[in-house]
């Protein structure tokens, strides 16, 4: 470098290798007044970012902040968005959108058209400038043509949001699908400049383990600057600097419950803890009716609302048996009837909702719930997500999980708990890099002029 290099030239040379993410949008025109300061602060950094994520735990928000975000794109492009929800979530979204005076519809031709994933084959990626995944990480969850015309269609929006209260916490290579989404680094050149591979080969495993992508020397704090450049990561306001005055959880007791299986398992002379998949899906299917019965009878006797989590078809048809009161949401049911049911849960028509994880456990609002009954499975965002259905901010009563096992499944508890911990400890360390970073990007100024050494 010579002195006729302006500092500007060295400041441009920086900013091209620290790989931070753009700015695509533009300051806010419109901000509803009933917003936190917290999430005033996150609507004013989407809209500026314009391709951004934010993963927000459950109840901070994430509804008006996106459709706060949206409203801003359309009033800036004269443009169209369409928001993106899970099953039934869409309607909760255009009720949300009413209380804070965003006008939000499930009307195809609406400046802000709201549906669930399961209906974007009848939308025109052309129409519009904008779109918002809301609780983005249940993309995994669908199969890969689906997932992939999701991805596909995110691709092609000028604006785009991610929202989700679990953005993979034990998963770092994951977020590279969320970078991907928003057009910041593809998946692959994500682990190629950040991690190194163990065993050097072209296979990429999308499930972190640790063992075979893991951070290159002096990595990591890089790595989490990009990712706090184009994303925001908070489970109380006071991660962004906030007061948490009003964002408060209540008491959350998760209980054990042991039941002793009538059967054993064969060449068994008493219970033991099952080992491998196999011998785990035989103890579910051998004690679907010990389990049932305890689950039943921890919600039979009340007169409250109460959700009945299972994962296999028996579970769900028998506990709707035994329960009074409990109307089932199952899979082959239509999607009118299965949002019909939510609705009617929610207002508190039927007292016993009996539902998979995976049919409702992402994005629904159920404050008037305090108690559930869950079988535990090696799946910890399904567990995280089914209890923060009813314990979330805005929750006003304590709130009771009664866990259901066998002592055959005692492993599979034990393995759920061993992940929460550590899923726990790991949101906790991603907030905590990214405050950092974010602390950092604020006091690093290139700008200040500088004398340069005439021999560079």
């Amino acid at each position: 470098m010579t002195p006729a290099h302006t500092m500007s030239d060295y400041s441009a040379f920086l900013a091209s290798k620290a790989q931070l993410g753009n700015e695509h949008g533009f300051p806010p025109t419109f901000m509803p007044a009933q917003l936190f300061d917290f999430q005033q602060s996150l609507v004013e950094w989407a809209v500026v970012k314009g391709r951004g994520a934010i993963f927000a735990d459950c109840g901070l928000g994430k509804t008006p902040i996106q459709l706060a975000w949206a409203q801003n794109v359309v009033e800036h492009t004269n443009g169209r968005v369409l928001v993106l929800t899970p099953l039934a979530v869409a309607a909760q979204t255009v009720r949300e959108g009413e209380k804070f005076g965003i006008e939000c519809s499930r009307s195809p031709g609406s400046n802000i058209t709201v549906t669930n994933y399961e209906q974007l084959d009848h939308f025109d990626p052309a129409d519009f400038v904008g779109a918002v995944c809301d609780e983005s990480s249940i993309l995994k969850n669908f199969d890969g043509v689906r997932r992939g015309a999701i991805t596909e269609f995110m691709r092609r929006m000028p604006y785009r949001l991610l929202c989700t209260a679990t953005a993979a916490p034990n998963d770092y290579i994951e977020l590279g699908t969320s970078a991907e989404a928003l057009g910041e680094m593809g998946h692959m050149d994500m682990l190629n400049r950040f991690f190194k591979n163990d065993q050097n080969t072209s296979h990429v495993n999308r499930n972190w383990s640790g063992a075979q992508w893991r951070f290159k020397g002096h990595a990591e704090e890089p790595f989490w600057r990009w990712v706090c450049s184009w994303a925001r990561a908070l489970r109380q306001p006071s991660d962004l600097g906030f007061a948490n005055d009003r964002f408060k959880l209540p008491a959350l007791t998760e209980r054990e419950h042991i039941v002793h299986a009538n059967t054993l398992a064969e060449g068994q002379l008493f219970a033991l803890p099952a080992v491998g998949m196999r011998e785990e899906r035989d103890e579910m299917k051998r004690t679907v009716i010990e389990r049932c019965e305890q689950a039943s009878a921890l919600v039979a006797n009340t007169e409250t609302s109460a959700v009945a989590w299972c994962h296999r078809n028996d579970e769900g048809d028998l506990l709707t048996k035994l329960i009074p009161g409990a109307v089932q949401v199952s899979g082959d049911d239509a999607t009118e009837v299965k949002e019909e049911r939510f609705l009617a849960f929610s207002a508190g028509q039927i007292r016993v909702l009996v539902i998979k994880p995976k049919i409702g456990a992402f994005g629904l609002n159920w404050q008037h719930c305090a108690h559930m009954t869950v079988f535990p499975s090696h799946s910890f965002e399904q567990y995280y997500q089914s209890v923060r259905r009813c314990w979330r901010f805005g929750q006003t009563r304590p709130v009771t999980v009664d866990i259901v096992t066998t002592e055959g499944g005692h492993g599979v508890l034990k393995n759920l708990q061993r992940k929460s911990q550590q899923a726990d400890a790991m949101f906790t360390r991603l907030v905590a890099h990214m405050h950092e970073a974010m602390s950092l990007a604020r006091s690093t100024d290139f700008t200040t002029p500088s004398e340069v050494p005439s021999w560079l």
